[in-house]
């Protein structure tokens, strides 16, 4: 066999090696989901691989807060959901793909972490400044 066909040979190894992962991957990554309970139960949901609502689940406790506070609640409780999963899809992509340009990628569309108690609806006050700019209103 002369170098040509042994360069093609190694090269369609490759290609059905990255095919035989991608699909490892996926079906992988399909089958993951993210999960988050608010501190006192009121809300729970499950998100998919994406992130994308799967379901919520509201307690009678969280039929009777306040329609705002509810909705800070879901949405915290979704955000850490969200962060549950997409740290296990940065784990399986790790395994992929390792270290590089495609895993950074990766990494950039997670959500963030927000910072906000899931309770309160509030933002940590980490300095003076940041508090008297931002300040907390006690009713």
């Amino acid at each position: 066999m002369d170098s040509a066909a042994q360069w093609l040979a190694s090269y369609d190894q490759k290609l059905a090696r990255a095919a035989a992962n991608a699909k490892a991957a996926s079906e992988t990554l399909s089958r993951m989901s993210g999960t988050a309970t608010s501190p006192r139960g009121e809300v729970a949901v499950q998100v998919g691989p994406s992130g994308a609502l799967e379901d919520i689940r509201l307690t009678p406790t969280a039929r009777a807060m306040e329609v705002e506070q509810l909705a800070k609640l879901i949405l915290a409780t979704a955000q850490e959901a969200q962060r549950s999963v997409g740290s296990q899809v940065v784990e399986i992509m790790t395994d992929y793909v390792g270290d590089g340009p495609a895993l950074d990628f990766v990494k950039q569309n997670m959500p963030p972490a927000t910072g906000v108690d899931a309770t309160s609806g509030a933002r940590p006050i980490d300095n003076d400044e940041d508090y008297f700019a931002n300040p907390r209103v006690i009713v």
